[in-house]
């Protein structure tokens, strides 16, 4: 009985866990939430989403033109950056359940004050 008892607050606080995880959400994500986690975890619940699954609804182009910076700073838009161009992984940079940093911030110093 208490080893039944050992997998039962085991199993339930596993279950909380995941539903704690869950709920750290972002905002700006919000119109998907409904339609299910599958809308963007397309390579299964444990993995996160894909490129493609970003880009479904993300335009790597319109993100590229709205990180651009002029002068000094041209050369640091983490959406077309001189490394990967527009071909960073979008999951190496941004997370929807936990708080990441850009993928440039590894090596640079660089200022991102919107980054999401």
């Amino acid at each position: 009985m208490k080893l039944l008892n050992t997998l039962l607050v085991l199993t339930l606080g596993a279950c909380l866990a995941v539903s704690a995880q869950a709920r750290d959400k972002r905002d700006y994500h919000e119109m998907v939430y409904d339609s299910g986690c599958k809308t963007c975890h397309d390579q299964g619940l444990k993995s996160f989403p894909s490129d493609e699954s970003c880009l479904q609804c993300h335009d790597m182009a319109e993100l590229a033109e709205q990180t651009k910076r002029e002068g000094h700073d041209a050369k640091q838009n983490p959406h077309d950056s001189m490394h990967y161009g527009q071909e960073a992984p979008c999951m190496e940079c941004h997370g929807e359940h936990t708080k990441k940093q850009a993928l440039c911030m590894d090596c640079h110093n660089f200022d991102y004050p919107k980054f999401k």
